[in-house]
C-alpha cells in the first residue's frame, strides 16, 4: 500500500494542522490526533513530522528535507509551500519505508487576500494549478479577480459573508471547482483563516489578511463534493438577465466589487490584470455611492456612477442595486450593471 503525502497548514498564527491526506481533504485536524500512538511507546511518526516542521519553519525559503528517520526504518521528505511573499503557508510531508517510492504530490498553491485593501496575491504554485500563462501572472491584483476561475458551491453565501465581516480568527474550508485557463475543470479544496496584521511593525495601522491554500484533489467530474454544473438559484438569476446586463456582488461597506455573478462587463477595469488600468470609482461619485448604499436599507436604488474603463477614461454605468443577504446577519449588494446612455445623464434617480 502506497503511503500518501500529507498537506499541513502553517498559516494564520495557529498550530500546524492537517488539511489533506493524498487527495482527501481534512478539516484542520491537529497533528496529535492524526498521529495517534500507543501511550506506552514513543510516537515516532509525530516526532518526525514535528521535527521536520521546526526545521522548515526556521528557514522556509531554503530548507528541504530528504533523510532517514533516527531508527533508519523510514524515509522522511518535507517540502515548504510558500506564498508570493516567500511566507510559509504549508508543508508537504511524506514518511514511508526506505524501499518505498513516494507517489506524485497533488498540486497545491498558497495565496493571501488583503481584505482591507481589496487585493489578492497568489504564488507561482497557485498559478500553475490554475494553468495561468507566465505573461498573465502578477503578484497582486484586485480581490474580485480571485474568483474568475472558481465555481463556488452551496456555501458561497457563507464564504462571501465572512469576507464582508472580515473578522480575524475566522476559518473557512470548501471544495470548489477550478476552471483552468486551458479549459480543464478540477476539484479543489480551499482552506483559509483570517488574521490581523501590521504592515509596518512600528506603526499603528492594521489590516485584515485572509491566508490560505488551494489543494487540487482531482478532476471535477470524479469528485462528488465538487459543485454541480449549475445551481438552481443561479439558473434563475441568469434567466432574468437581458443582453447588455451584468450582475455583481458588492461589499456595501467598502463600496468594492466582491465578484461578478454573471460574465464580467466588458470594457471596465475591474481585475487589475497585467497591462490594465487600476480599478477605481470616480472620486466625485463616492458620496453618491455611499448614499445609495445607505438608502438600500429602505428600498432598491438606481443611479449612474463613473468607473475606470480599460481605455483609462471614466466610463458612466447605470447601476440597479438590491439588498442581498449572504447569511442571516450579513448583507451585500446585488448590482445589475448596464451601459449609461451618455456621460451627461449622470444624475441619479432612485426608485422602488
Amino acid at each position: 500500500m502506497t503511503t500518501d503525502w500529507l498537506l499541513i497548514s502553517t498559516f494564520g498564527g495557529q498550530e500546524p494542522s492537517l488539511i489533506g491526506v493524498g487527495s482527501s481533504p481534512k478539516p484542520f485536524v491537529p497533528l496529535g490526533r492524526h498521529f495517534k500512538g500507543r501511550r506506552s511507546q514513543p510516537n515516532r511518526a509525530l516526532d518526525d513530522v514535528q521535527n521536520a516542521l521546526l526545521e522548515i519553519m526556521a528557514d522556509p525559503e531554503h530548507r528541504r528535507i530528504d533523510r532517514e528517520s533516527e531508527d533508519g526504518r523510514k524515509r522522511i521528505l518535507a517540502e515548504p509551500l510558500l506564498n508570493s511573499e516567500s511566507r510559509l503557508h504549508g508543508v508537504y510531508f511524506w514518511r514511508g519505508d526506505t524501499d518505498e517510492a513516494p507517489p506524485p504530490r497533488d498540486p497545491a498553491g498558497a495565496w493571501h487576500f488583503n481584505l482591507t485593501a481589496g487585493k489578492a496575491s497568489g504564488s507561482d504554485d497557485l498559478f500553475d494549478l490554475y494553468g495561468v500563462a507566465p505573461e498573465d501572472r502578477r503578484s497582486e491584483a484586485a480581490l474580485a479577480g480571485a474568483f474568475t476561475r472558481l465555481v463556488t458551491n452551496r456555501d458561497e453565501g457563507e464564504a462571501l459573508a465572512k469576507i464582508v465581516q472580515s473578522e480575524p480568527g475566522t476559518e473557512h474550508q470548501a471544495v470548489w471547482k477550478v476552471r483552468r485557463d486551458d479549459g480543464e475543470e478540477r476539484a479543489a479544496h480551499f482552506s483559509c483563516r483570517m488574521l490581523e496584521e501590521k504592515p509596518d511593525p512600528a506603526g499603528d495601522r492594521r489590516e485584515v489578511i485572509l491566508r490560505g491554500i488551494t489543494h487540487d484533489i482531482g478532476p471535477a467530474g470524479e469528485v462528488p463534493a465538487a459543485p454541480p454544473p449549475v445551481i438552481l438559484e443561479h439558473r434563475v438569476l441568469d434567466a432574468v438577465l437581458t443582453p447588455g446586463e451584468y450582475l455583481a456582488y458588492v461589499d456595501l461597506k467598502r463600496l468594492a466589487l466582491i465578484k461578478w455573478r454573471s460574465e464580467p462587463m466588458p470594457g471596465v477595469a475591474w481585475e487589475d490584470a497585467v497591462g490594465e488600468p487600476a480599478p477605481a470609482m470616480h472620486p466625485s461619485d463616492v458620496p453618491l455611492a455611499r448614499k445609495m448604499a445607505k438608502d438600500l436599507a429602505y428600498r432598491k436604488v438606481e443611479g449612474i456612477l463613473r468607473f475606470r474603463g480599460l481605455d483609462g477614461d471614466w466610463k458612466p454605468l447605470h447601476l440597479s442595486v438590491a439588498l442581498m443577504a449572504f447569511d442571516e446577519s450579513t448583507h451585500g449588494g446585488l448590482v445589475t450593471v448596464t451601459e449609461a446612455p451618455t456621460p451627461q445623464n449622470r444624475n441619479t434617480s432612485f426608485g422602488q
